[in-house]
């Protein structure tokens, strides 16, 4: 199971929100470069960015910090947070992010996923979905869509996608554990490769997360458990990745 650290990237700080409140804050580190190097050297074979600004505006504040990660680190990165032109894919991935992840276009403009799957394939574009009570948000969470997961899942499949983060935004950032029953459902009802995110809280729920990937789970994002050192990164990569 792929493990992903998580770098939430906010007016160039590494932070965590709680359940994608942007008024709920903590600072971790004024360097998300250091915090990357440290995942790195803890064992992390892939890294999990979020530009938050990016996912608030549509457009990136983060740059600087994002590529100076890329330039300091030599594992794998997938960027989600304002990814919303074929333009936006095409920085990015010549940068040096190895997938892109885009949320509010693929639900508002899924022709957009389409052609860019065509024009770079589905091992470097994939889709997050959001959801709140079942119906996927966007806009950084603050916008309802009227559109159910299984929907947009579908429809993304449809599109050529094959792997999809899911975020549970209820139990992100809150430490409550991941919603295995819904992450579980997901990846039954779409055929899809699905990444958990959001609540996990321990060692425990990634044995839970591990126990249904033979559904279709390719592996689950760790953030606050992190940073609060609940979770112990090199442990857990020993325990699930080898």
């Amino acid at each position: 199971m792929q493990l992903y650290p998580a770098i939430d990237i906010r007016n160039g700080k590494c932070v965590r929100l709680l359940q994608g409140d942007k008024d709920r804050e903590t600072i971790y580190s004024a360097d998300p470069v250091s915090i990357a190097k440290r995942w790195q050297s803890q064992g992390a074979t892939f890294l999990h960015i979020v530009d938050l600004d990016g996912a608030f505006t549509g457009h990136s504040l983060n740059e600087a910090s994002i590529t100076g990660i890329l330039q300091n680190i030599h594992i794998p990165v997938q960027l989600g947070g304002g990814i919303r032109t074929i333009g936006d894919i095409n920085r990015w991935l010549s940068l040096g992010v190895a997938r892109v992840i885009i949320g509010t276009a693929a639900v508002q403009n899924p022709d957009m996923v389409h052609q860019a799957i065509n024009r770079w394939d589905s091992d470097h574009i994939m889709v997050g979905i959001d959801a709140r009570d079942g119906e996927v948000v966007v806009k950084g969470w603050e916008t309802g869509s009227a559109c159910t997961v299984d929907e947009v899942a579908l429809s993304m499949k449809d599109a050529g996608v094959t792997r999809i983060v899911f975020t549970d935004i209820a139990r992100d950032g809150m430490m409550t554990g991941p919603n295995i029953a819904s992450t579980s459902a997901l990846a039954r009802s779409s055929g899809l490769q699905i990444i958990a995110s959001g609540g996990v809280s321990s060692m425990n729920d990634l044995t839970s997360i591990e126990a249904i990937s033979s559904e279709g789970i390719d592996g689950a994002i760790i953030g606050k458990a992190l940073y609060e050192g609940v979770i112990d990164l090199s442990e857990a990569v020993t325990i699930f990745q080898t």
